[in-house]
């Protein structure tokens, strides 16, 4: 394998990678519709995103040590099996709960795929992993940019169905890509998976610890942003899904640039400092949203609120997830799996306690991603002290 992979490798990588956002993004313009199609109220849909993020924390706690043990090659071929067979499912879907099943079973396989990624990056890239993740990231967030927009066209030309029609059709596709181009690996252990050992390395050290939280935080008011959105937009502002899709595209370009610069700037300055940068950011623009949200702003504000806050949120999330890969070169699949089961299990949590708060107004959303903020701001502190008084 080569020492840096090519530009082909690299988008192949990163549409491994957008399954996960077409599947969140994808049905969002959807999400009004389908309360009425599958007869259910709209917290129910709601809660699909919670599910889908749920399992997928659960197949990454599963995967991860996997792919350490038995090599990334045979779970992306799974995962991206798995999530073709399941896409078609929710669209023969005709009642809620065969619906949150098949979400379950698409996020669960999608987990398979998407958490051999990061370690193989790891490998090719070394010390400059933060730079190999933001190239990845800045492709695959086309996905994002695009996925509420191919939402809206489908609704437009036929009903929710073709959209998850849609989904298992791009997962074919990068089954054939990746079954001929996915290069082969040796596993990093050659040993049978270790879970709970692997697992407890990676989460007793020290220096990790304060990054995976601020991982799970960001990410935490990350979810709670996805989760609100269509409802805030469509629901309480009124817009269309055609300006929904162009209102959360601005956010998509925002994490696009932020990760571009991220690359560029990582080499010279370091994941570190880039990371407290960019906390100082989030921090300004969450009590920013948070005022907002109190004083009922309109439309305008909100979003331009919003747009350098998730931007931020981007930063923060690369340059941890990369500073924590470094320090596990020899468990980096379960390393991953702890992220991104720690991370998408705080965004399960957003659905059920955006429900506690109603969709009525944007303060319940900006006060929840305000709380991810200081989470972060504590894990820093935590690891600012670790740093300064090493055991």
């Amino acid at each position: 394998m080569p020492h840096r992979p090519s530009l082909a490798l690299i988008a192949l990588f990163a549409s491994v990678v957008a399954i996960t956002p077409l599947a969140i993004d994808m049905y969002l313009p959807a999400m009004p519709l389908l309360s009425q199609a599958l007869a259910t109220d709209s917290g129910a849909v709601q809660q699909s995103l919670s599910i889908f993020l749920a399992f997928y924390a659960l197949g990454m706690l599963l995967f991860g040590p996997l792919a350490d043990a038995v090599g990334r090659r045979p779970l992306a071929l799974l995962g991206l099996a798995g999530f073709v067979l399941s896409s078609i499912w929710l669209s023969r879907s005709t009642d809620i709960e065969s619906f949150l099943a098949g979400r379950a079973l698409q996020a669960f396989f999608g987990a398979a795929a998407t958490v051999v990624v990061p370690g193989l990056i790891r490998q090719l890239y070394q010390e400059h992993t933060a730079k190999g993740m933001s190239y990845v990231s800045m492709m695959m967030m086309l996905a994002p940019l695009l996925a509420p927009a191919i939402g809206s066209a489908v609704l437009a030309l036929s009903d929710w169905r073709w959209i998850f029609l849609t989904l298992a059709g791009y997962g074919l596709l990068i089954l054939l890509c990746s079954a001929k181009f996915f290069p082969a690996t040796h596993p990093d252990n050659k040993r049978k998976p270790e879970f709970f050992s692997a697992y407890r390395t990676v989460l007793s050290r020290k220096l990790a610890q304060p990054l995976i939280a601020v991982s799970m935080f960001a990410s935490f008011s990350f979810f709670c942003f996805l989760t609100a959105v269509p409802f805030i937009y469509i629901g309480h502002f009124h817009v269309d899904t055609s300006t929904f899709s162009i209102l959360f595209g601005c956010n998509v370009l925002a994490l696009i640039g932020a990760n571009f610069a991220n690359a560029r700037l990582v080499v010279r300055h370091g994941s570190a400092k880039l990371l407290k940068v960019a906390f100082g950011s989030a921090g300004v623009w969450a009590i920013l949203l948070t005022g907002l949200g109190v004083l009922d702003a309109p439309l305008w504000a909100v979003v331009l609120a919003i747009i350098p806050l998730m931007a931020s949120l981007g930063i923060c999330a690369t340059n941890a997830d990369a500073l924590i890969l470094m320090e596990f070169p020899e468990h980096s699949g379960t390393a991953t799996a702890v992220i991104g089961t720690l991370r998408f299990g705080a965004g399960a949590a957003a659905g059920p306690l955006l429900a506690l708060g109603g969709q009525t107004s944007v303060l319940p959303f900006a006060l929840l991603m305000l709380s991810g903020v200081g989470g972060m701001a504590l894990a820093l502190w935590f690891r600012q002290r670790r740093l300064a008084h090493p055991q």
